[in-house]
Parts: C-alpha cells; sequence; structure tokens
C-alpha cells in the first residue's frame, strides 16, 4: 500500500521551490519504506512505498521503453494468474502492481475489468500525451484531483493538494452541510470547493492538463442472471469465501484480522483458520463499560475456537480526548463516524505486529445485514419505513438558512434490480466508499497499515449480489445464507444469534462534559460559519439520542476544521485543541 501524487503543468507553469518536497511529505505516513519521482515532459509522478509484495524490486514509478509509465496505490491480487496470462518474461520485476502498465497496451483504457484488486493508480503515456487516472470499482482505495489554469494535480490524499500549495483549504458549506447531516460527504465533492474525488470505478483521461474522457467499471452486475442453480448455495459461497481470503493474504509481510465478534469477521476468521498453518493474530476493540453492547468475549470465544493468536484493545475514555484530535487530522476526508475510534485504535496496536489487516468492511452492505434494509422491505402496518440516514442538524435547526445545500449528486439507474437489490446498490455506491472505507484507509494508513477487504472482491460480489432475495433477509434477521454456512462450521460463533452491536460509549463520554463543550465547540470558528452559536450550546445540554449524535457530529467537525481549514497542527488533547483554535 502506499500514496500517490503527481500534476501536468499547463500554461508555463512553474512549481514552487520545494512544493514537490511538500507533495511527498504530506504522505509520508502511506509509504514509509521508500520514495519515488519521475518527470516526463510536463507532467511528475511521484510515489510513497508501503513494502507489501516484492520488498525487493518493486520500488515505483515502473516505466517501459515504449514511454508508459506507472505509480500505484494497491494490490492486484490477481498478479500470479495475470503474469501466466501476459508471460513471466514481460515483467522487469515480481511486483502485483507492476501489471496494470502491461494491461494498459494490451487492451487500453478497458485494462481495469481485467484487475482484481484495491487500487488508485496513474499511468502516463508519453506517445498519446495523456494521462489516466484509475480507481478501484469498490472505492477502496482513495484519488483526488484539482484542475486549475495552471496545472492538473492528483494525489492519494486531499490534504497533500494542500500542503503543496495545488488548492486552498477553501471550504465547501453545501458539502459541509452533508457531512453534519449524513456523517459523509457523497459523490465526487469534498469538503473543499476545489478538490474533487475520481469516483469508485471511474478511469478519467487527462490531456494537456484537462479532462477528456470518463470511463465508469461497476463493483456490482447490472443485471443478474436468471436460471441458476440454488441447490448447493452453501457450498458455491465456501467457494468463492475460500478463494477470495487466499487472494487476500497474499503477502510478504505479516498479517492478521480485525475481529469484532459478528458474523462477518467470524466468517474471515473461520476461512482464515482452514487457510493457514499458523495461528492467526486477531485484533478486537472494548470499551469496558456497560452502557454498551460489549462482544470482546464473543470475539474471544471465536478466536478460541480456531486457535487464532488473541490481541483485545480496550479503548478508555481518556484515549477518547487524547486521540480525538489526531484521529480528525488523519481524516482529510472526514467521515463523522464513531468507529474511527475503535478502528484507530486497533490499527496503533496491529502496525507494531503485522503490517497487513484483514477486515469485514463490505459485509453488511452485501449480504443484507442492516436493519434499515428490512424496515425498508416491511409494509407500512408492520413498521416499514424509508431508509434514510440524512437530516440530523437540519431536524433541530442547527444550521444557518443561508448555509447552501447539499451538492447535487449524480443519481443511479435502479430499475433493473429489486427493492432490496437496489438499497444495497445505493450502499455500495454512497455509504460503503464515502465513510466505511475512508475510515478504514486513513485510520490504517496514519500507522502506515494495510487495511484489506475481502468481502469486496468482484467474483465473490457479484454471486451474492445476485443472490434471491430470500437468500439474504427473512423478516427479523439479514446475511441468511451467510449465517447458515457459518453456523455448519463454527457453532461458537452463535450465528443465528440475536446481535448486540458495535457501539462507542459517545453519550457517556460526551454527557460527563456536555457543559463545558457546549460552550467550548459553539465558540470554534468552522461552527460559527455554519451554525447558530445558542443552539449548538442547547443540543450539548440535551440527552436525547438524536442530540448526543448531533453533539459528537459538531465536536469532530469543530477538530476537523481546526486542522484542515485552520491549518492548526493538534497539540494536547480535545478540550486543549479548543481552548487554542476558540482564540484563532
Amino acid at each position: 500500500m502506499c500514496g500517490i501524487a503527481g500534476y501536468v503543468r499547463r500554461g508555463g507553469f512553474v512549481p514552487s521551490p520545494g512544493q514537490v518536497d511538500r507533495l511527498t511529505g504530506a504522505l509520508a505516513h502511506r509509504g514509509p519504506d521508500g520514495e519515488g519521482r519521475l518527470e516526463i515532459g510536463d507532467t511528475t509522478l511521484v510515489h510513497r512505498r508501503l513494502a507489501i509484495i516484492d520488498l525487493e524490486t518493486g520500488d515505483q514509478p515502473f516505466q517501459d521503453r515504449a514511454g508508459v509509465s506507472l505509480i500505484a496505490n494497491g494490490e492486484i491480487y490477481n498478479y500470479r494468474e495475470l503474469t501466466t496470462e501476459i508471460g513471466p518474461g514481460t515483467l522487469s520485476t515480481k511486483s502485483d502492481c507492476e501489471l496494470p502498465l502491461h494491461l494498459y497496451k494490451y487492451y487500453g483504457l478497458s485494462f481495469t475489468h481485467h484487475l482484481r484488486g484495491m487500487y488508485a493508480l496513474a499511468i502516463h503515456d508519453s506517445i498519446k500525451g495523456q494521462l489516466i487516472l484509475a480507481r478501484d470499482p469498490f472505492g477502496i482505495k482513495p484519488l483526488y484531483y484539482v484542475s486549475s489554469p495552471h496545472y492538473f494535480a492528483f494525489a492519494s490524499e486531499a490534504q497533500a493538494l494542500i500542503e503543496a500549495g495545488f488548492a486552498p483549504r477553501t471550504l465547501s458549506p453545501g458539502a459541509c452541510r452533508e457531512l453534519l447531516n449524513k456523517q459523509f460527504i457523497s459523490g465526487k465533492c469534498t469538503a473543499f470547493e476545489e478538490i474533487f474525488r475520481v469516483l469508485p470505478g471511474e478511469t478519467l483521461v487527462v490531456k494537456q492538463g484537462e479532462i477528456v474522457e470518463k470511463r465508469y467499471l461497476s463493483a456490482l452486475p447490472e443485471r443478474c442472471p436468471s436460471g441458476n442453480d440454488f441447490v448447493s448455495l452453501e457450498s458455491q459461497l465456501d467457494a468463492f469465501l475460500m478463494e477470495s481470503v487466499d487472494f487476500h493474504q497474499r503477502a510478504d509481510v505479516p498479517y492478521g484480522m480485525f475481529l469484532s465478534g459478528g458474523v462477518d469477521s467470524s466468517a474471515l476468521l473461520t476461512v482464515m483458520a482452514r487457510l493457514n498453518s499458523e495461528p492467526v493474530l486477531t485484533y478486537t476493540a472494548g470499551f469496558g463499560s456497560a452502557s454498551v453492547p460489549d462482544e470482546t468475549s464473543q470475539a474471544r470465544a471465536v478466536a478460541k475456537a480456531l486457535g487464532a493468536t488473541h490481541v483485545e484493545v480496550n479503548i478508555t475514555e481518556k484515549d477518547f480526548w487524547r486521540d480525538l484530535p489526531n484521529i480528525a487530522a488523519a481524516l482529510d476526508d472526514p467521515c463523522a463516524d464513531y468507529a474511527i475510534i475503535p478502528s484507530y485504535g486497533l490499527a496503533r496496536e496491529a502496525a507494531k505486529d503485522v503490517k497487513v489487516i484483514l477486515s469485514g468492511e463490505g459485509g453488511d452492505e452485501l449480504f443484507a445485514g442492516y436493519g434499515r434494509y428490512r424496515r425498508a422491505l416491511r409494509p407500512r402496518w408492520l413498521g416499514g419505513r424509508d431508509a434514510q440516514r440524512n437530516g440530523f442538524l437540519d431536524q433541530i435547526t442547527v444550521l444557518k438558512k443561508e448555509v447552501p445545500p447539499e451538492p447535487r449528486q449524480n443519481t443511479m439507474n435502479l430499475s433493473q434490480y429489486t427493492r432490496l437489490q437496489a438499497l444495497q446498490a445505493e450502499d455500495f455506491v454512497d455509504w460503503l466508499p464515502h465513510d466505511l472505507l475512508i475510515k478504514l484507509d486513513r485510520c490504517l494508513m496514519s500507522h502506515g497499515l494495510e487495511g484489506r477487504t475481502p468481502f469486496l472482491d468482484k467474483p465473490l460480489a457479484d454471486f451474492v449480489f445476485c443472490l434471491p432475495d430470500r437468500e439474504k433477509v427473512n423478516f427479523r434477521r439479514g446475511k441468511k445464507l451467510l449465517r447458515s454456512w457459518l453456523d455448519k462450521r463454527l457453532p461458537n460463533a452463535q450465528a443465528f444469534a440475536r446481535k448486540k452491536g458495535f457501539t462507542v460509549p459517545i453519550s457517556r463520554w460526551l454527557g460527563e462534559r456536555s457543559k463545558e463543550l457546549g460552550g467550548m465547540v459553539s465558540r470554534q470558528p468552522g461552527i460559527q460559519e455554519l451554525c447558530v452559536p445558542d443552539t449548538v450550546v442547547s443540543v450539548f445540554g440535551t440527552r436525547s439520542k438524536r442530540a448526543v449524535q448531533a453533539s459528537w457530529r459538531l465536536l469532530f467537525f469543530s477538530l476537523w476544521h481546526r486542522r484542515h481549514v485552520l491549518g492548526l497542527v493538534p497539540e494536547g488533547d480535545v478540550f486543549d485543541c479548543l481552548s487554542a483554535s476558540s482564540e484563532h
């Protein structure tokens, strides 16, 4: 896993002294094992490396004799099969990331259709005078760009473009309104007016600093085949899971996994235990609090049953106040998901032992595990309601009326799907890449740790997404097929037990200091720009579930704005930072 960046000069633009150094330096945490640079005409490519496969010869950028160069952030899991296909003698290294360079020469812009993995990459074609940016269809790996009359610049993180001076710290009020309402920002827009995302599955062609062509590769099948043999579903699922996890374990460095004790992570560990001769290293977060559900005992039981080497990480209130400014600083593309807190703590602990972590992101979306899916499918008289996750602050009139609405996002054609599939597809385009996967990427990469997601594997996803709805959900619970598969292979996982859930004790932590926090948060520059300060104070003084959620988002945004808009480096805990920035 790595960090990539670069730019195309336009109109005689000359980079300022040290601009390239600042660009690479801002990505150093993503690639502590090496740095590479390449200048070709008006284009500059830079790379920071976290060495996972081919530790000796896998340095980037890659170049060939035909004038094609490549930098990549990702893992191409089917690199062995692709190497056999194109001929081993074609490659100059043993790196998985060299393959896209050669596939581009064979297949042109359709090269991404042959890749199985997670990636954000840039290819420079000197003959055609073009730069190609491409991102994996699930959006596991991030990529951002900014376009001006003087340059087209891109990077793995938005903050790198700002630190290098390619984009200002100008806030997008509409996008930030969406962040506060939904806890993430959807579509191509970011919290910064001039910075945009390369969308999941998108390939951009840039010539002379202008985007001249866009292509799109969907994570999900456009149409599901009919007439499939559904008699042996569990055995088919078993084969897909075994292959995906086997591919995701390909590495020349130690790896482990995050184990919550839920169905998804228990299923992954079950497969890993079958594939590995040595005990799997597992990490579980707990809070030692009776105020929220705790699945550490269940995770411990699963790990013991499968012979794993188990590490439990206790996340305390002290950790919360101490770490939150640094967590907000790591999330330059913000998501106000309080699961960032245990993710950051687990990553810090795991990075002491391994360089790769397998995680269960995507399981709920793929196997239809969310309760909101089932609620949306029920008739109204049985408690059914639409699946919506927005309007938190709008409904309690915290935001100023003059703050513009969220930017209009691209709509999907969902007519070919069932109602359940349409809900899943919306999450694959929106919630998954712009909340869960951003959280995983930033929290892990801030510690130089690579995160892998075996459920987000194209063959597995195609199979599971096209299952009949009845094989995913019934009236009471989701993940029907996965639960049945797991129950037969690991009874200790209690696959059909009522899920306790994974909840961070935000309400208790905030509640104990809410009066103090309300005044401090209301005085923050970012809050005063977007919100009604008196209403903010009253929200922190209210202990309803909605008010606690709103308080959390306002606190997170205050710290995020302090770092990424005001440019203030975190010093001290939450209260130290809020005190300092309110005087800014």
